[in-house]
């Protein structure tokens, strides 16, 4: 099966069933949703999840682009992908979890051609906070489905990084593999690979309303279900890994063509990186690589790739090949890609030069090393004191975050030198600074819509405001994105230069005039043209579908938003803009509060 033909089988299917197709989100979401990158259907719905009304109904379904980092390591095995396709379907305000099984259990044996022999599946355990789910085992054994599994919520409990936001227990779908149980206590919990896991369905019946609280039942539940396209198709293809589905399978070809060195692993990588990059800066709110927030993950995966081709004696001219390729497969499905074609090859080209002179950066910093090294050594001769030739875990891993240099790189030059690696210690630096970024991640996701919290809603409604003042200086001013936390707004919109101090000053007092009016928010939906032709402004409207949510604010603003907001301006207090800045090319960044 391809992988068009897995699409086409998903939407016919539970379109059959009474559920509505949407269009997928961008890869780069309105930061209120908490997340640099769209790390799964749910997340641009979060507000839908919580009770707001979604446009297209209560039985929704959808195919997202997806990139997840935090297994980035992981990348290059038969299974893991930075960048991937979800297939989602939704039942918003209603948690029918029979039915829903149902649904699964028709369409992996009926449309899926999977024998049930061949599936197993597990449920929640219970704990202290929510209930073994019974009724979740109760109706997969009603499908015929006899391996059932109880797992603990480690592996059975969904709920947002940070914590906040819907939550519940979670069943999951596996392919059995033919191998013999690895132990007496085999089950889709063990990584002996027995149990590949391919689709889940999340029953949110419950909300952390803060973090550290215990769960509460949710007023409106929901189901979310997800697959993954790449992992399925591998599943039921019975391939031993997901690069040789169709599209990757060719570039995986087309690197090792090219290569001087053969290795497989190199070879994923490559392909996974600039598919992943291609998604970015393709999208329609495509970033630029830099040092900061997506900036920073779009040009780590950028120069991993040319580390690996650099390793594999690999012309990096090849990546233009891969994303002509790559624009070719995913132009139908996400049209940003195919219009942004010589966007991306132009910007991968910058990156590869920037690093190609942070790699002689690296180059002295490692001679620095060695002739610090050498300096201590003299000294410790007067002293009795031994010094081993090793370049320190800590030295390794600077060369490694803040060049570029992979250990294995910085492994072969102190070869060369007579030199050895503390690799227990570059470990551990690595550790450390994996555990910084979960961390951070986390605390991007709290500052999003997630937790519905009063204040950031106070602040979703002043960024209407403060877009709408914005394009009273200069219409055709959008936004680029925004990140919201409850202490305050991040901003990003179109605009060519610095704004001067009186233009800001205009802003701000434009902001706080509506506010001083306590002008009503008033919301309707309405078709997308009818919102168009009223002059409603929508900074990503391709994502809401041919139904749309418009919030309009007295006669100042006018937005296609999937919201929440404020019920009048009054409620908002003092807007007060604390600075304006540079984002990246062409958009400029205000952080303001209110007070």
């Amino acid at each position: 099966m391809t992988d068009r033909e897995l699409k086409n089988l998903w939407f016919e299917y539970f379109e059959s069933k009474g559920f509505k197709k949407i269009p997928g989100y961008s890869i780069i979401p309105e930061s209120d949703t908490g997340v640099l990158f769209t790390t799964a259907g749910m997340h641009p719905l979060v507000p839908y999840l919580l009770g707001e009304k979604h446009p297209a109904g209560n039985k929704i379904i959808d195919l997202q682009r997806c990139l997840r980092t935090k297994d980035i390591d992981e990348v290059g095995d038969n299974r893991h992908l930075t960048c991937f396709e979800m297939l989602g379907c939704w039942t918003l305000g209603e948690c029918d979890k029979k039915a829903m099984i149902k649904l699964s259990y028709d369409f992996m044996t009926q449309k899926l051609k999977l024998p049930k022999s061949k599936i197993a599946v597990s449920v929640f355990a219970g704990d202290e906070n929510a209930p073994r789910d019974e009724e979740a085992a109760s109706a997969w054994r009603e499908c015929g489905i006899d391996k059932v599994f109880y797992l603990p919520k480690e592996n059975n409990w969904w709920s947002i990084s940070g914590g906040e936001g819907p939550c519940g227990p979670d069943t999951e779908m596996f392919l059995v593999g033919d191998q013999p149980d690895c132990g007496k206590d085999c089950s889709p919990a063990c990584d002996c690979g027995k149990y590949v896991e391919f689709w889940n369905d999340v029953f949110m019946q419950y909300v952390v309303k803060k973090e550290g609280e215990k769960p509460v039942v949710l007023d409106k539940p929901n189901i979310d279900t997800g697959m993954g396209l790449e992992r399925t198709l591998m599943v039921i293809n019975g391939y031993e890994s997901v690069y040789e589905i169709g599209c990757l399978k060719r570039a995986i070809e087309l690197v090792k063509s090219q290569s001087k060195v053969q290795d497989e692993r190199a070879c994923r990588i490559i392909v996974d990186h600039i598919r992943a990059a291609t998604f970015v800066l393709g999208d329609e709110k495509g970033v630029t690589p830099s040092n900061v927030g997506q900036g920073y993950i779009l040009r780590r995966l950028i120069r991993r790739s040319v580390n690996y081709a650099r390793k594999l004696q690999l012309d990096v001219k090849i990546f233009d090949q891969l994303v002509d390729l790559f624009t070719d497969e995913y132009g139908e499905d996400y049209p940003d890609i195919a219009q942004k074609r010589e966007f991306v090859k132009e910007e991968l080209f910058k990156e590869i030069q920037k690093f190609s002179k942070a790699i002689e950066g690296g180059y002295k910093e490692f001679e620095k090393v060695i002739s610090g090294i050498e300096r201590h050594k003299i000294f410790a001769e007067k002293t009795g004191e031994k010094v081993e030739n090793v370049i320190s875990g800590k030295a390794a891993f600077r060369l490694y975050d803040t060049f570029g240099f992979p250990l294995e790189f910085t492994k072969e030059m102190a070869t060369e030198r007579g030199y050895s690696v503390d690799e227990q210690g570059f470990e551990a630096e690595f550790k450390h600074h994996q555990e910084l970024s979960r961390t951070a991640t986390a605390g991007t996701f709290k500052g999003g819509l997630a937790d519905q919290s009063e204040a950031t809603v106070k602040y979703h409604t002043a960024c209407h405001l403060l877009l709408a003042g914005l394009r009273k200086l200069d219409p055709t001013v959008s936004q680029k994105g925004s990140n919201l936390t409850p202490e305050r707004l991040r901003f990003d919109f179109s605009f060519p230069r610095k704004l001067e101090k009186s233009e800001l000053e205009f802003v701000e007092n434009f902001v706080n005039e509506a506010i001083a009016k306590d002008l009503k928010v008033d919301c309707k939906q309405v078709s997308l043209e009818q919102a168009k032709a009223e002059g409603a402004v929508g900074a990503f409207e391709n994502k809401y579908g041919e139904t749309v949510k418009v919030y309009t604010i007295g006669e100042v603003s006018k937005e296609i938003c999937g919201g929440p907001h404020v019920k009048s301006t009054g409620e908002l207090g003092r807007f007060r803009i604390i600075k304006e800045e540079s984002s990246s090319a062409g958009v400029r960044r205000i952080k303001a509060v209110l007070e």
